[in-house]
Parts: structure tokens; C-alpha cells; sequence
């Protein structure tokens, strides 16, 4: 049989997932695999119809479609994202209407899940046969058992075509209800004293509601505050996963775009930032996608540090909340504070501009105070992974992530915690001891886990 393979690296066949298609071609021999390098060539594929045709065309032929990348920023890279957008723009579904289809991704599992939840929920949208996906950490091709789990999974893509096999749905389609948010006036303004604010966004028309609301939002304020607009931005192009900026965070773009600059001289420097998009199928558009994929080239510490950050969202924010949870995974992970997600679905002007106002009076509070709440599992999990990996085998390529760990603490390893460890051996040695151990656990373990938060409540 044949299989169209979508890929979705910038870096065409030098891409680790490649080499993951390549074996399983190599096992089976018997079909053919045919990859179109999708991110790689986006440019062309975006601005030529028959360069878009063939990709369509090749689809249309298969007896099914292997979405095959690695992992760019919690989802998919930015031109896989652009393909994904020109699918409905040119009204090209129906090419994928009941193809059995599965997705092969390669990463350090660093929220792969978001990323197979966002391409499941698009084979959704498109009415496709979703097999399943296939989430192979980095060097796994290397090990006999992760071999074996990877034929596994090709084979079950290739029987599911053959034995039309039926396969249930994860996602609802997304609806929505159209809705012209008319803004009030405001009656108070709030002075954000010497609190730099600054607005990004994608929007070109502010008569949509997406700009409409950013406008009341600015005028919440008595102060000026900083519109960037993402298409007013020089960005010569996508990631490149070329991992230059590992060195010393200088991405290989240099001085032939403006994004290093702007990021660092326009972004990094505000207290408060606001991000305004709309919903371009299940999360902003791919010129947001482009923005998180360059600021990569930071690789993986976090650049955004103390900042207050939120979220206008035009769409039916939710109805998806696998986009929630990437901006909020991806705000923990900048050590940074999310404040909120306005967004249109209210339907009711005067509730928007209630929420704005709040939420603007809360940015500038936290601001003053300094206030950046506790991560949850998504910044602290998201974290450890970072800093095994860097610490690992990553840490030649990283080096700048290796020595902003180092300098910030990150690389705190309970194993370096002696006193606990001396405390652990002691107790666990006790607890061979029945007597001991029945007194342990059934008079004082409870009392023990309260006895040091007691003692600051005394104080």
C-alpha cells in the first residue's frame, strides 16, 4: 500500500523523526512511503498553488497519511502549522475525509502529549481514521525494545488500512457563534505608574472583535501602552532546528532579521505582556506559531522570567483546552505569572469589559507586588525534564543552558540534599524494627508531616 508522509521538520531528511520513517520503510519493504518535506518548504508550498497541488495530490493517492515531526515549542512547527491553515483555505478537506492516518513524533517527551492531542483533534476535524500516535523520545531508533514497539505501531497503521478497521473519535468539532463585541466606555482608568506594558498581536483589522477588545484593554489605562504587531516584525523565516543558538542564545538568523532584536530590546524589557490572538483551527495562527518557535533561541531556560503575562483570545478558547494548557504550561515554564484568558465567548459586551478591566487592574497589582504564583505540576514536571536532559546528554550541545543552570540553581538534584538522605537511612532502618515501625505509622507520621508547619503558625 501507499502512505503519504507529511513531514513537519525544517530540516527535510537530516530530521531525526526521518530516520524513524526511514526504519520503518526499511521493515517493510512491501509499501511505499512517500515523503513530502512539508515545513521544510513552506515558502514554496504557501505561495505556489501547484507546489500545494502535488502534496494534495499525493494524499489523495495514498491509502493513508503518516504525520511524521519532531517537536517545535509544546506543538508543531510553525510551516507544519502554515500547511495545516492552507488545508482549509484552499478547501482542500475532502482529499482527507476517511483516510486512515497516525502520527510518529520525536522529542524529550517535554509536553509531546499537547502536540498529539492537537494533530488527533485535527485528523478529527478532517474526518480522518486516527490509528494513533507514536511518541519516540530522541535515540530510541537505538534500543531493541523501543525497534520492536516502533513496528509494532507501523503494523497496526498498515492493518488498520487493510482490515478497514473502525476507529472512534477524541475531539468534538469547535463551533462557533458569531458575536460582535461592541466596547464601552471607560469610567476609571488605571495609572500603571512606571510598569512597562506592551500589547502583541497578530491582528491587522481592529474592527474584529480581537482588536476591538485589545483597544478597550488599552484604554483601561491613563498610561501609553506599546502595540507590536507580529506582521510589523522582520522574521526572514521559521526555526531551522539548526541548534546554533545552543552556544550562547544567539540564533543563526543574526542580524538578517529583526527578531533577536526585537525580543530582546522591545519584549524582554516590559513588566506586563499581553498576547492577542485569534483561534486559527485549534490554536492562534501560524505567525504566533513562528514568534514561540524563533524564541527558541533561547533554547531551554527561561527568558521571561518575573514578567505578568495574559492572554486576549478571540475564539472558543474553551471548547480546546489542550491551547490552554500549552500557554499555560508554556508560562509556568518562563517562570513567569498568567494572570488570565479573556476571551469573546461571552456574548455579552459589557461582561468583556468588565473581565478587561479586572484584568488589567490585576496585571498592574501583581506587577507591583512582585507576585508570581507557585507552578504546578506542568512548570515543575516541565522543569525536571529540562534539567536531567541538560544535564545529560544534552549538555554538550546546550552549553548555555548548561551554565544558566548551573548559575540559577536549577540542576537541584534531591540526591545532593545530604541531610534528608541521612535522615531517610535512619528512619527506614527503624522501620525493620514491627514495634517501632506500628508506632511509626500509626501514632506519629501524621503528627510529624504537621509539627514543622505548626511551628511557623505559633511564630
Amino acid at each position: 500500500m501507499k502512505i503519504a508522509v507529511l513531514n513537519g521538520s525544517p530540516k527535510g531528511e537530516m530530521s531525526i523523526t526521518m530516520q524513524y520513517v526511514h526504519f520503518i520503510q526499511k521493515k517493510f519493504p512491501q509499501h511505499e512511503l512517500d515523503i513530502f518535506n512539508v515545513a521544510q518548504r513552506i515558502k514554496t508550498i504557501r505561495g505556489n498553488d501547484k507546489a500545494f497541488q502535488k502534496i494534495i495530490d499525493l494524499v489523495k493517492s495514498s491509502d493513508g497519511v503518516l504525520w511524521a515531526f519532531p517537536l517545535y515549542v509544546l506543538h508543531v512547527h510553525s510551516g507544519y502549522k502554515r500547511f495545516i491553515e492552507l488545508i482549509s483555505e484552499k478547501g482542500a478537506e475532502d482529499v482527507f475525509t476517511n483516510k486512515y492516518t497516525a502520527v510518529l513524533t520525536t522529542s524529550i517527551h517535554f509536553f509531546d502529549h499537547t502536540a498529539h492531542n492537537y494533530m488527533n483533534a485535527i485528523c478529527d476535524d478532517l474526518d480522518m481514521k486516527y490509528v494513533g500516535g507514536f511518541s519516540a523520545y530522541m535515540d530510541d531508533l537505538l534500543k531493541e525494545k523501543e525497534r520492536e514497539r516502533l513496528i509494532l505501531f507501523a503494523e497496526t497503521l498498515f492493518e488498520a488500512i487493510e482490515n478497514k478497521t473502525p476507529f472512534s473519535k477524541s475531539y468534538q468539532p469547535v463551533t462557533y457563534r458569531k458575536f460582535d463585541y461592541i466596547p464601552g466606555n471607560v469610567e476609571n482608568k488605571i495609572d500603571a505608574g512606571d510598569k512597562k506594558i506592551v500589547i502583541l498581536t497578530d491582528s491587522e483589522d481592529n474592527q474584529t472583535n480581537l482588536g476591538r477588545m485589545i483597544e478597550r484593554f488599552k484604554n483601561s489605562f491613563a498610561n501609553e501602552i506599546e502595540v507590536i504587531n507580529l506582521h510589523n516584525i522582520n522574521i526572514k523565516g521559521g526555526c531551522l532546528g539548526c541548534v546554533q543558538c545552543s552556544y550562547e542564545n544567539i540564533c543563526a538568523y543574526g542580524d538578517k532579521d529583526g527578531f533577536m532584536e526585537f525580543y530582546n530590546t522591545r519584549l524582554k524589557p516590559a513588566d506586563v505582556l499581553v498576547f492577542a490572538g485569534a483561534i486559527k483551527d485549534r490554536y492562534l495562527s501560524s505567525r504566533w506559531k513562528l514568534f514561540f518557535d524563533r524564541g527558541f533561541f533561547y533554547t531551554h531556560s527561561p527568558s521571561l522570567i518575573g514578567k505578568q503575562i495574559g492572554f486576549i483570545i478571540s475564539g472558543s478558547l474553551r471548547q480546546i483546552p489542550n491551547l490552554r494548557q500549552i500557554f499555560e504550561a508554556w508560562t509556568d515554564w518562563q517562570h513567569a505569572n498568567l494572570v488570565d484568558f479573556i476571551t469573546d465567548e461571552y456574548e455579552d459586551s459589557a461582561e468583556i469589559d468588565a473581565l478587561l478591566q479586572s484584568f488589567a487592574q490585576r496585571l498592574i497589582r501583581f506587577a507591583d507586588k512582585n507576585y508570581i504564583k507557585p507552578a504546578t505540576f506542568l512548570g515543575v514536571g516541565g522543569m525536571k525534564v529540562f534539567r536531567d536532559d541538560i544535564w545529560g546528554r544534552l549538555r554538550f550541545p546546550f552549553q548555555a543552558d548548561h551554565r544558566f543552570y548551573k548559575k540559577h540553581g536549577i540542576y537541584d538534584f534531591p540526591q545532593k540534599d545530604f541531610r534528608t538522605r541521612i535522615r531517610n537511612w535512619i528512619m527506614m532502618f527503624l522501620t525493620k524494627i514491627p514495634k517501632i515501625r506500628k508506632e511509626i505509622y500509626t501514632k506519629k507520621l501524621k503528627e510529624g508531616m504537621i509539627k514543622p508547619l505548626q511551628k511557623i503558625l505559633e511564630d
